[in-house]
């Protein structure tokens, strides 16, 4: 099969480019996607995504490796594979992040990356359903919706107001140098269903005809002429195939993917590559290097007085829930993994807020999102917004079906640590606050007795997790470590690009599908003005 370009990964990036690179009758595109369709009913309730995190079929099976900053857990870590990827598994959560996490990116090195730069993009994307303003876009593919706003949790937005937070109505809408302030998330959700990029991009774009779906497609390699990128080779049915790429091959993989099957497909650390067997096309030393990720620890209080998410998780009460959903599209059934979110800073160095406090309306079995506890809970996560340890992935064999080594090295950096020591304290100070007092009682994670910062580091250590922000493993930027420029080329390879998550040089502050989506159309762009100035030449 040929087409002119071959995408790799029908995740929320490729689905993004397959639908803006098909807009041109003209050219034609095939995405190739591990999973399947997205038929599985979990994908679509939004609820549902608690049920995904290790689903056999929906994710990739992935565990992060075992590490001090983990207590030596090996910590599952989950990634769609589904047509959507990952924005068909995951919490629902569109929060773009800070105005200088982009203006950061340009300073790096990244022409053209700066916020006044992305803005149009995340704008391009949207289909905001609250009021229009010259920060939001309202005509675009991405349903994004407010939150169902529940009594406990407009508690804990009065609470952070009452410890001295601003109350912003659109978190989507902030200015370089913001304040700490407090707002509801917001979710990628239209109507009663998730708005996952095979919804919202994929689907309208395969009514053409110029676009053809591979599914159920295990890639092997980029298949290369000398140092230009041709096609691709995959296993589909037992067979091994071949898609030929006239003008470029993308990969869309995904943070864990894209740097793995660069790897496979003989590009990365030469020593790495000889040590797994696989001979050596182009030596780039950051393929899998610098990887990033959000590290969460929350505090967990028990609750009497008002409802939460535990005990409508059960008996009457779900079935409660399922009838709302079903006649009025509201509920429990369309929470997120958070519904609210608080933005502070903790580190004096910082000059813009560097923890993200994220609140659920209920409590986990060991603090892990996945398992509802029975007992009425309220939970406060926090995340150090801009990490400095860094990990990697890098393939541990030179077989395709073989998971690499996933670790983003938690906890690593000393600053990381101070963070966690602040966000815990800031956390309790904010559950103090009056308008939580009179619904809060015992504090049950990590419980009253941790109190150190010793303690409340093991606590972090021992129950920490995940916030699947994972990034920055084909790092864009100019420097040695670098895996693409900023037109998101591979450095050294003609015809071939990243487009995802990985190419980040830092990772986002808050949640990493919006600025995934923004990077997907943003490189969409790029490819069609490459053509044009190619053709004009």
């Amino acid at each position: 099969m040929q087409a002119d370009y071959v995408i790799v990964g029908a995740g929320s990036a490729g689905c993004v480019l397959a639908n803006r690179l098909t807009e041109d009758p003209s050219v034609r595109v095939i995405l190739i996607e591990a999973g399947g369709k997205d038929w599985n009913p979990l994908i679509h309730i939004p609820a549902g995504f608690m049920k995904m995190l290790d689903h056999k079929t929906l994710t990739w099976g992935f565990y992060a490796e075992s590490d001090p900053g983990t207590n030596g857990r090996a910590i599952l870590y989950p990634r769609g594979r589904v047509i959507g990827g990952s924005s068909s598994i995951n919490g629902l959560i569109y929060i773009r992040g800070q105005p200088e996490d982009y203006d950061h990116w340009q300073q790096l090195g990244n022409r053209g990356w700066g916020w006044d730069d992305v803005l149009p993009y995340f704008k391009k994307a949207e289909r905001w359903e609250g009021e229009g303003s010259e920060v939001r876009g309202k005509d675009g593919p991405l349903f994004t919706s407010k939150m169902n706003r529940p009594a406990i949790v407009e508690a804990a937005i009065q609470a952070g107001i009452e410890t001295g937070l601003e109350y912003r109505e659109d978190v989507n809408d902030l200015a370089r140098l913001h304040n700490d302030c407090i707002g509801w998330c917001q979710q990628t959700r239209g109507g009663r269903f998730r708005a996952s990029t095979a919804r919202t991009y994929l689907r309208p774009a395969l009514k053409r005809g110029n676009l053809q779906l591979v599914t159920h497609a295990m890639v092997h390699r980029v298949v290369f002429d000398g140092k230009r990128a041709v096609g691709i080779e995959f296993a589909r049915g037992g067979q091994i195939e071949r898609a030929d790429a006239g003008r470029e091959v993308i990969l869309s993989a995904g943070a864990v993917n894209s740097p793995h099957i660069l790897q496979l497909s003989g590009v990365g650390d030469p020593e790495h590559l000889g040590q797994i067997g696989v001979p050596v096309v182009h030596e780039l030393l950051g393929v899998g290097k610098n990887m990033q990720d959000h590290y969460v620890v929350r505090v967990t209080r028990r609750v009497e007085g008002v409802p939460t998410a535990n005990e409508r998780a059960h008996g009457l009460g779900l079935a409660g829930e399922v009838m709302k959903y079903v006649f009025t599209g509201k509920g429990m059934l369309t929470y997120s993994a958070s519904l609210a979110a608080a933005s502070v800073k903790v580190l004096p160095e910082s000059a813009t807020p560097d923890i993200q406090c994220s609140f659920a309306p209920g409590s986990f079995v060991n603090g892990t999102v996945g398992q509802l506890e029975r007992e009425p809970g309220l939970t406060a996560g926090m995340w150090q917004m801009r990490p400095l340890s860094r990990g990697y992935v890098m393939a541990k064999t030179n077989k395709p079906g073989d998971a690499p080594a996933i670790n983003p090295r938690y906890l690593s950096d000393e600053t990381d640590r101070r963070a966690v020591l602040g966000g815990i304290r800031y956390i309790r100070k904010l559950f103090e606050a009056p308008a939580l007092q009179k619904y809060v009682r015992d504090e049950s994670l990590p419980g009253p007795q941790v109190q150190s910062d010793d303690e409340i580091l093991d606590y972090a250590r021992q129950y920490g997790n995940t916030v699947y922000h994972a990034t920055c493993t084909c790092m864009m930027g100019r420097h040695a470590m670098c895996v693409v420029d900023d037109e998101l080329k591979v450095y050294g390879i003609e015809g071939l690009r990243v487009i995802d998550a990985s190419v980040m040089p830092a990772v986002s502050s808050t949640n990493t599908n919006a600025p995934t989506i923004m990077i997907a159309e943003k490189g969409a762009a790029m490819i069609k003005a490459a053509q044009r100035e190619k053709l004009a030449a």
